[in-house]
């Protein structure tokens, strides 16, 4: 008998980063959110006198031993419910290794969910996300789904109300993108312009009330139907959001992400990532089109993570079509991938967990 869960990725709609912490990570707010696009893992496990865990893939960049996110949480999860089992798992890599999408977190997400229902028995919801927060601080939003709120080093999940499905384009170039020098890039950057820490927590703390207030208004989230976006706003200009028309204004999801704007929300790693990382920047651009619905403009483009996937949201699947013909007409690296897929809502992201 084995289990074939479906491994989904995130994006991170606007992250902010903070001061280093005494336990050595930095603080963070983020807004996760997943994805249709997904890996595949397959687990079978047996009930045995010693615990015995084997690792296998079809990407040769996967580890096959105790370094893999599976590994870890599957060892540590039998160890919580005081049971040994022999364990397989193969992990199907559709997925970037390093992306920024989250693919070894979720592959540890759902190698515990294949191990419980190989053996007929869970961990408490509580005892799940803490075990989940200590193999990775992304690996707990995959036992939630849909629209997260991430705080903490973003292993502190909280649940938001989901946007409706929108269309995604993911453009993956084939450079991978380091997340430990990322964050030393961004200290230095830090140091440079000499910010203090209460400032760099007050980064965290606004950013926080920002995704809150998306959600203060039912029925509209956050924002006045009929409002519109200071057109002098910069990030308004960097982001390529616009005021939605005609029959759009009154779509929630839509308002939704039109309303990040008001936030200021972006991607803090993009300011250390897009210079050592010029290509990107170049990417972004694309996804982001230029103003005007027939050019299919994105309602956000960002970095997702630290990279080096970038993502687009679009009104429809014939604007996220444009976009990718974008990117891909524009003579990138050749080996970036750029591929449509949908958000995936909560409800959804469980029904459709377990493949045939």
């Amino acid at each position: 008998m084995q289990t074939v869960v479906r491994s989904y990725s995130k994006i991170n709609l606007g992250l902010a980063i903070g001061p280093n912490r005494p336990d050595g990570f930095h603080g963070l707010t983020t807004l996760y959110q997943t994805l249709e696009l997904h890996d595949l893992v397959t687990v079978s496990a047996v009930r045995s006198q010693a615990t015995e865990i084997s690792i296998t893939s079809n990407d040769e960049r996967v580890p096959l031993d105790s370094r893999n996110t599976c590994w870890k949480m599957v060892e540590r999860a039998l160890a919580r419910m005081g049971l040994a089992a022999e364990v397989a798992i193969h992990i199907e890599k559709r997925l970037p290794v390093q992306g920024g999408m989250g693919a070894g977190s979720a592959n540890a997400a759902a190698a515990l969910i294949g191990l419980e229902k190989e053996l007929g028995t869970a961990l408490a919801g509580g005892e799940r996300l803490k075990l989940a927060g200590e193999v990775g601080s992304d690996v707990p939003l995959f036992l939630l789904g849909g629209s997260v709120l991430g705080l903490g080093r973003g292993e502190q999940v909280v649940p938001l109300p989901d946007m409706s499905p929108v269309f995604c384009v993911i453009a993956v170039p084939e450079v991978g993108v380091s997340t430990p020098q990322a964050f030393r890039d961004w200290d230095a950057r830090m140091e440079r312009q000499a910010l203090t820490e209460s400032q760099e927590l007050d980064r965290l703390s606004e950013l926080s009330l920002a995704f809150a207030a998306l959600y203060a208004e039912p029925g509209t989230s956050g924002i006045i139907r009929g409002s519109s976006p200071d057109p002098h706003n910069e990030v308004s200009k960097r982001g390529g959001f616009e005021q939605a028309q005609g029959g759009h204004e009154g779509d929630l999801a839509e308002n939704t992400l039109l309303s990040l704007v008001r936030t200021g929300v972006e991607n803090d790693f993009e300011q250390v990532v897009f210079p050592a990382y010029p290509s990107l920047r170049e990417i972004k651009r694309q996804l982001v089109g230029s103003s005007g619905r027939e050019s299919g403009e994105a309602l956000y483009a960002a970095l997702s993570g630290s990279g080096s996937a970038l993502f687009g949201l679009y009104r429809s699947e014939a604007d996220a079509a444009k976009a990718q013909q974008r990117v891909l007409d524009a003579g990138n690296d050749a080996g970036t991938k750029v591929l449509i897929t949908k958000t995936l809502p909560r409800s959804q992201y469980w029904t459709r967990m377990f493949a045939e």
